[in-house]
């Protein structure tokens, strides 16, 4: 048959062993091709990155070449590829063998032009930074030179235009967490200590990942969580209650970043802007725990607080004016009330003190006159012990309630001081969660659509 007398012609005096060239001089010009199938895995601790392509390369071997006339008119064959001489083409940034399925036949044409396709498992090296994560794009290099030809004896050049090899997404399987973006190629000549120069071929595989599972499973619980700790600030602050609900949200979220520590990308060179992220997260929170518990304990009503100084009624008031409170005007009521409750009271003590009992009616006056004459009598007759102690158990209730209303005209003071100070606090707190906001989702829009 013309397949056996072909392949016994042309590998029956074939040395492998040596590159197939007449004349030494002559250079062994090897085109390569790539497609990227699929992105298998990728790294960041390693820094390793596994892709899946199908490598394509040929030359000219001028020991394989025949007439077709003489075979049939037969113008390819394929041959085993440990048969003939095959170029000693590798990847620099390989780190293991993969598992690629082995490709035992090479086409030869009878011109001598040898082609050799192959599928390839590529676990190559790769410089990953994750700083934009989840929003991060990756570009990982494949350098494709001989390892021993120098430039004089093997050189390489593209199979195709670098236009078709940039956006060739024809096999690539687009269903994982990464997408391909393109493929960039360049030729470049490098030497090692002024040694004989070698050919490489790089191709930059420009990938980006896919950041809709991250943002759901992980930014979003965050924010939900940040808003419910902004919705907080509207419990009442003298009551207990908004301090259990801070401490149950940062516990919820410490939990959290425990749920989620696995899922973040770690590497020992830098930490992604997402980590930075949830740190700064648990830090507002702490700090909106903190001037809950400042604010709760300003306004907690206690027996031996002062009156409000009144520097600081007077700053409090300016703030209600800046903030635009409605309630602004109730220092100056608060004050003019306690005023006039002590003026009254005093005047009363004093009009009590001093003023005698009048007697609109006669008959009251006589009433009254014979009790006193009454009285007098009885004091007389049976002492004066009783009177006495009736009227400073009188006295000692009179001082205990205006002692109580005292506290209570106090507690509204500072109660109203921590209301103020909460507003304040909030929107300053406000403010720097929505700058911070602002800032990363400014960033990430950016990364996104860069």
């Amino acid at each position: 048959p013309a397949l056996r007398r072909l392949s016994h012609f042309l590998l029956a005096h074939y040395q492998k062993g040596t590159r197939p060239v007449r004349d030494w001089r002559t250079t062994t010009n090897v085109a390569i091709d790539l497609m990227v199938y699929a992105i298998l895995s990728v790294d960041e601790k390693n820094q390793v990155l596994t892709t899946y392509i199908w490598y394509r390369q040929h030359w000219t071997d001028e020991f394989l070449r025949w007439d077709p006339a003489h075979f049939d008119n037969l113008t390819q064959i394929s041959l085993p590829v440990e048969s003939i001489w095959v170029p000693d083409i590798l990847i620099n940034e390989f780190v293991d063998v993969g598992k690629s399925p082995h490709v035992p036949y090479v086409y030869v044409s009878h011109h001598g032009e040898v082609q050799n396709l192959k599928p390839i498992q590529v676990m190559t090296a790769c410089s990953l930074d994750i700083y934009n994560f989840p929003f991060d794009v990756q570009n990982c290099s494949l350098t494709f030179t001989s390892w021993l030809h120098h430039i004089r004896d093997i050189n390489l050049s593209l199979w195709r235009q670098p236009e078709l090899v940039k956006f060739d997404r024809s096999v690539f399987m687009n269903q994982g967490e990464w997408e391909l973006l393109y493929v960039l190629s360049h030729f470049q000549e490098f030497s090692v200590k002024s040694s004989d120069s070698y050919a490489e071929m790089k191709f930059y595989v420009v990938i980006r990942r896919r950041p809709l599972f991250y943002t759901v499973s992980l930014l979003l619980p965050s924010i939900f969580l940040m808003v419910m700790d902004i919705v907080g600030f509207y419990l009442p602050p003298h009551s207990g209650e908004r301090v259990s609900f801070k401490i149950t949200l940062l516990l919820g979220y410490s939990v959290f970043l425990i749920i989620v520590s696995d899922t973040l990308p770690a590497t020992a060179v830098g930490t992604p802007l997402i980590g930075i992220y949830f740190v700064v997260c648990m830090a507002l929170l702490v700090i909106s725990l903190t001037e809950t518990i400042l604010i709760v304990r300003l306004v907690h009503k206690q027996d031996l607080q002062p009156h409000v100084p009144e520097w600081v009624k007077h700053l409090l008031e300016r703030a209600t004016i800046l903030l635009c409170i409605r309630d602004r005007k109730k220092f100056s009521q608060s004050r003019m009330q306690s005023l006039d409750a002590s003026g009254q009271v005093e005047n009363n003590d004093s009009t009590a003190k001093l003023t005698p009992y009048v007697c609109e009616d006669p008959r009251e006056c006589g009433a009254v006159g014979g009790t006193r004459s009454a009285l007098a009598f009885a004091g007389r007759t049976e002492g004066s012990a009783a009177l006495q102690e009736v009227l400073r158990e009188t006295t000692a209730i009179r001082q205990l309630l205006e002692k109580r209303e005292e506290f209570r005209d106090v507690a509204r003071e500072w109660l109203q001081v921590g209301y103020v100070l909460d507003v304040l606090l909030f929107r300053v707190y406000l403010a720097a969660v929505l700058a911070y906001s602002i800032t990363l989702g400014t960033l990430w829009s950016v990364w996104r659509d860069a």
